[in-house]
């Protein structure tokens, strides 16, 4: 009898059926191509979760940021004190900055001095951080007002006794009253409410939330316990953009030795950036994305060998069935076809599954655990790439296996 053509659709069928044959064998089978491909998503959409959570928690301190610091102290018996305990920054440092001559790649400069204090409303009182700033600062830290307005250059030139709240501290000492026009005491002097600023939760630095903001000469005046009245404990500077940000360190690094009379290697000052910060977090999280992608990667590779050892179990239960066909004319590509379409069908179906049940994680889990979940577009189309490839391969050796067997010798096996 002469071999004839076997269609693909006949082909495909005969593959489908000898699956829906086998229903439990072959859910245990896409039970690890399953397993595999949700592991691999969840544990890449948690990576990715976390790089985005600490990208987003780096941008609430500004927008391309640069923030000097103090350096540090020696007591009279040698003992050095960490950084940013010195008085080394001054708002003479700050207007130095500002000058687009000096420093052209700058575009906002805010000076802070900063201390925490016991404001008093009323009744309550709530300790919280005291920041005395320029109108400039809603710019540089990339913040706005929800309620009022904010400090003005001719609050800043007249030293005038208003504040600015945070959300938090507007909570805490307000509770749902609104604060706009309401009085605070602040060491003794008495401030009025001007605004309210919106918003942003908390950051590397802390609750961004919880603060009072008020002018820069208003906090010498009645705040600050420092005898230098031009004293400042932060400089933040905005770079006029993310490419310009390397240059405006450079910048501003010169500008700050120049005027303080010291060298690179001995400056009484600190600067770090948003960049720094966020390729070091960056990194870390890759690293640890790399790694838990790895153990998921093995339990897909457990997966693999599953469907392998699946398909040579099917190839020899299937032996006399394998004879028949070829003893009616399908030839050996056509057996060869059945058992790949059948290996492959099973890596996709897992993969299907698998990539429901890790979109399903990514929902469920943030819920649990105080981490989000990211699953992007390329994932989740790798996912099945990988899946049903991983059948394919694992069905590669059943299928020759099968295509090789001689007709006659198919039919006599018991």
């Amino acid at each position: 009898m002469g071999r004839r053509a076997v269609s693909f659709g006949e082909t495909l069928r005969t593959a489908l059926q000898g699956i829906q044959t086998h229903r439990l064998r072959s859910g245990l089978t896409m039970l690890g191509i399953l397993i595999g491909i949700a592991a691999v998503i969840l544990t890449v959409g948690l990576g990715q979760g976390a790089q985005n959570k600490v990208r987003a928690q780096i941008d609430k301190l500004g927008s391309h940021l640069l923030i000097v610091s103090p350096g540090s102290t020696t007591s009279s018996s040698g003992v050095r004190g960490g950084r940013g305990t010195a008085s080394t920054l001054t708002t003479s440092d700050a207007v130095a900055l500002g000058n687009r001559t000096v420093a052209p790649d700058i575009a906002n400069v805010a000076p802070v001095a900063s201390s925490s204090e016991s404001v008093v409303a009323g009744s309550t009182n709530w300790t919280t951080s005291v920041v005395g700033t320029v109108p400039n600062w809603l710019d540089v830290r990339a913040r706005t007002i929800t309620e009022g307005r904010f400090i003005s250059t001719a609050d800043l030139n007249a030293a005038r006794p208003v504040a600015v709240l945070g959300s938090t501290t507007s909570s805490e000492l307000f509770g749902i009253r609104d604060p706009i026009g309401q009085t605070v005491t602040i060491n003794g002097s008495t401030f009025t409410v001007v605004g309210l600023l919106n918003t942003v939760g908390s950051s590397a630095a802390g609750d961004e939330d919880d603060q009072v903001v008020i002018p820069q000469t208003t906090f010498a005046d009645r705040v600050s316990t420092s005898g230098n009245r031009s004293s400042i404990s932060t400089l933040y500077l905005e770079a006029t953009s993310q490419k310009s940000l390397s240059a405006a360190y450079q910048e501003a690094d010169n500008a700050l030795n120049t005027l303080h009379g010291t060298a690179a290697t001995s400056a009484d000052f600190t600067i770090s950036s948003q960049q720094s910060l966020l390729s070091t977090a960056t990194s870390t999280s890759k690293t640890l994305t790399v790694l838990l992608a790895g153990v998921a990667a093995i339990s897909l590779l457990v997966g693999g060998l599953g469907v392998m050892n699946i398909m040579l179990v099917a190839v020899t239960e299937r032996i006399r069935e394998i004879g028949l066909r070829k003893a009616l004319g399908a030839t050996p590509s056509a057996i060869r076809r059945q058992f790949l379409l059948e290996a492959s069908s099973l890596g996709f179906t897992g993969g299907l599954m698998g990539l429901a049940l890790g979109i399903t994680g990514a929902l469920v889990l943030p819920h649990f655990v105080n981490q989000p979940v990211t699953i992007s577009a390329l994932a989740a189309v790798v996912a099945i790439v990988v899946a049903l490839g991983i059948g394919v391969i694992a069905g590669v050796y059943p299928a020759s296996r099968a295509a090789r067997l001689a007709p006659i010798d198919a039919l006599r096996s018991e």
